[in-house]
């Protein structure tokens, strides 16, 4: 099973993320890739933070900042990717890029070849994003290239995933899950078409 997970920042994404690993994993294998570039005490005091949530919880903990494709789990292993940010801004922005940078392609899709790879290795694959576009802000290029990018995969994985899920507050909302996206698009679609018969 594919599940993505987005919010904000300090919204509560990766506990809830956390929680459907565990839940999945049902005693079976259990792997945290991290995707984080630890710089200054402030990235150590996240990490750390992030540790202690995980503590107790049987994690095996596998550091892939980029290429996350060589990643290694067991085929019944349920693994948390955290999070799709730091493994974005990594591929763009590292200043030792994967050899793959040099032919030219986005950065989005040698991630998401890379996903569907990490993804063909394991069970379940839960993957912790966030949230883009919605504060209205401007950026510089560079920063808006990122936030383009970022939100290329986020739909893209979106709609590929069997359940999408945004925490809002600490409260997590379903976006979609198992079939009733579908559901929902058939609505759609007969309301449109009923608003087209009646115009």
């Amino acid at each position: 099973m594919l599940i993505l997970v987005t919010g904000g920042s300090g919204s509560g994404k990766s506990a809830f993320a956390e929680q459907k690993a565990v839940s999945l994993a049902a005693g079976g294998e259990l792997v945290y890739l991290a995707t984080m570039q630890v710089y200054g005490e402030e990235g150590k005091k996240k990490v750390e933070r992030h540790r202690q949530l995980r503590r107790g919880k049987g994690f095996e903990t596998i550091e892939r900042p980029v290429r996350v494709d060589r990643a290694e789990p067991g085929e019944d292993a349920t693994v948390l990717l955290e999070c799709m940010s730091n493994l974005m801004a990594n591929e763009m922005f590292s200043p030792d890029p994967p050899e793959e940078k040099e032919g030219g392609e986005e950065a989005w899709r040698r991630i998401l070849r890379q996903i569907e790879a990490l993804y063909s290795k394991c069970r379940h694959l839960v993957i912790v994003t966030g949230e883009v576009f919605s504060d209205g802000a401007a950026y510089e290029e560079g920063t808006l290239d990122y936030i383009r990018q970022l939100g290329e995969v986020n739909c893209r994985l979106g709609r590929k995933a069997e359940e999408v899920w945004e925490v809002v507050y600490g409260i997590p909302l379903s976006l979609k899950k198992g079939g009733e996206q579908e559901k929902i698009r058939q609505i759609c679609r007969q309301n449109c078409e009923m608003q087209e018969d009646q115009a």
